[in-house]
C-alpha cells in the first residue's frame, strides 16, 4: 500500500427510504446519477485518485447489484497486486449470532478481522451515498500534522440548516471541543460529512469496548465520537471546500443532477486530473433528430431525441419522441417519453415509459415529482 498504510472502509448499507421507489430494489449507493454514474463511483474514484489501494465496501440492504458492481475493482484501477475492492456484507460468525450491521460502528467492528489482515496505521471511513470529489491524502496529512487521534471532515452549511446535521464546535486551531448531533440551537455551522480518519490501534480498542456495551447504539456519531471527546482524545475538524451533496431525497437527487448543467458547478466531471470512474455501458452514441430542440442539457450515450429537451439530464438510453417536451427534468436509464407527452420538474425512474400526450410534473410545484410507474397516455 502507498503512503502510510491507510485502509478505506465505505459504509454502503443505506436503505435510502426517502428515495422511495428508486431504492425498492437497489441500495442507495447504487442509484444512478449524472447521466452514466452511480453514487458509489464517487467515494471509490476518490480512493483510487488518493492512492488508497485497499477499499472495503460494507453492504447490507438490497445488495446484490451493489455487490457485483463494487466488486469489479478494475473500474477504479483497484485490481493490481496488493490492491482491491472487497465487498463485506454482514456475515454470521461462530461466536456471535449477528447477521446484520446494527450501526455504523458495529459495521466496522464486525470486520476487525478483515482490517487486521492489512494492519493499517490509519482507517478512513466513508459514506457510500455522497457526491463529491476529495483528496483523502491531504486530509491524512492534516491528521498527522495535528498528531490527532481522529480527524473529521466538515463542511460549512447555512446556519439556518445547521440543526439538520451533526455539528462540530472547534477552537481557532480546528481542535474539536464539542460535538452536537442535530442541535436545536447550533453554535457553529461546521457539519460533519461522515468522513473520518482514525488511528487504527486506538479505534480498534474502542470498538471492542463498544461491542460489549449493551446501552450503545454502535454508531460513530452517537457513541464513538462522544466517547473520544469525553476521554480527552485529540479530535480535529478538517474543513472541506468544494462541492458536496448528500443525495438522500428525491429533491436533492434532482438538484444534484441539475447542478451539472450550471457552468459554474464546482464538481467538474471533465477534470482529467481527478477522473470519476464508472462502468462503460455498451450503447450507441446519442442521436439528435432533425426536428429536435435541445437547450442546456446533459445527454448520455444511447439517447435518442426527436422532441424538445430543455435544462434536463438524460441518462444512458433515454428516448424523447417527436413532439414530446422534457423540461427541468431527469430521465434515468432507459426512460422513454412518447409523442406529444410533456414532462416538467420530474425525475423519471429507470425504464419507465410515459405514454402519448401524457402530462407529468408541474412547473409551479416546489417539489419534484418522482415517476416510478408507467404513465398511460392516449393509447
Amino acid at each position: 500500500m502507498k503512503h502510510d498504510n491507510m485502509l478505506a472502509m465505505i459504509l454502503a448499507g443505506g436503505r435510502g427510504t426517502r428515495l422511495h421507489d428508486l431504492t425498492k430494489k437497489v441500495a442507495k449507493p447504487a442509484v444512478s446519477y449524472g447521466g452514466k454514474y452511480r453514487i458509489i463511483d464517487f467515494p471509490l474514484s476518490n480512493c483510487a485518485n488518493s492512492g488508497i489501494d485497499v477499499v472495503g465496501v460494507l453492504t447490507q440492504y438490497e445488495s446484490v447489484l451493489l455487490n457485483s458492481y463494487a466488486a469489479a475493482g478494475r473500474r477504479w484501477g483497484l485490481d493490481a497486486k496488493d490492491s482491491g475492492v472487497y465487498v463485506l456484507p454482514p456475515r454470521e460468525k461462530a461466536d456471535a449470532n449477528l447477521d446484520v450491521y446494527r450501526g455504523t460502528a458495529d459495521a466496522i467492528s464486525q470486520n476487525i478481522d478483515f482490517i487486521d489482515t492489512y494492519s493499517p496505521d490509519y482507517l478512513l471511513i466513508l459514506s457510500g451515498d455522497h457526491i463529491y470529489k476529495m483528496n483523502y491524502d491531504k486530509m491524512l496529512e492534516y491528521h498527522k500534522q495535528n498528531n490527532a487521534d481522529a480527524t473529521i471532515a466538515v463542511i460549512e452549511v447555512p446556519m439556518k440548516e445547521a440543526s439538520r446535521f451533526g455539528i462540530m464546535n472547534t477552537d481557532e486551531t480546528g481542535h474539536i471541543v464539542e460535538f452536537e448531533e442535530k442541535p436545536e440551537h447550533p453554535k457553529s455551522n461546521l457539519a460533519s460529512m461522515g468522513i473520518y480518519i482514525f488511528n487504527w490501534k486506538l479505534l480498534r480498542k474502542m470498538l471492542l469496548a463498544d461491542m460489549k456495551n449493551a446501552d450503545s447504539s454502535h454508531d460513530f456519531g452517537k457513541d464513538i465520537i462522544p466517547t473520544m471527546l469525553n476521554d480527552g482524545k485529540s479530535l480535529y475538524a478538517y474543513k472541506f471546500k468544494g462541492y458536496w451533496k448528500d443525495v438522500g431525497t428525491i429533491d436533492s437527487l434532482w438538484e444534484a443532477n441539475m447542478d451539472l448543467l450550471d457552468k459554474n458547478n464546482k464538481l467538474d466531471l471533465n477534470d482529467p486530473s481527478w477522473k470519476i470512474y464508472t462502468e462503460d455501458a455498451t450503447a450507441l452514441p446519442q442521436y439528435v433528430g432533425a426536428d429536435a430542440v435541445v437547450e442546456r442539457a446533459f445527454i448520455t450515450q444511447g439517447c435518442v431525441i426527436d422532441g424538445e429537451v430543455k435544462n434536463s439530464v438524460l441518462f444512458t438510453g433515454a428516448k424523447v419522441a417527436a413532439g414530446a417536451k422534457v423540461i427541468d427534468s431527469v430521465l434515468m436509464p432507459g426512460a422513454e417519453v412518447a409523442e406529444g407527452a410533456v414532462v416538467t420538474r420530474a425525475l423519471v425512474a429507470d425504464g419507465i415509459k410515459i405514454g402519448k400526450n401524457a402530462v407529468v410534473g408541474d412547473a409551479t410545484s416546489e417539489n419534484i415529482e418522482l415517476v416510478a410507474k408507467r404513465v398511460k397516455g392516449d393509447e
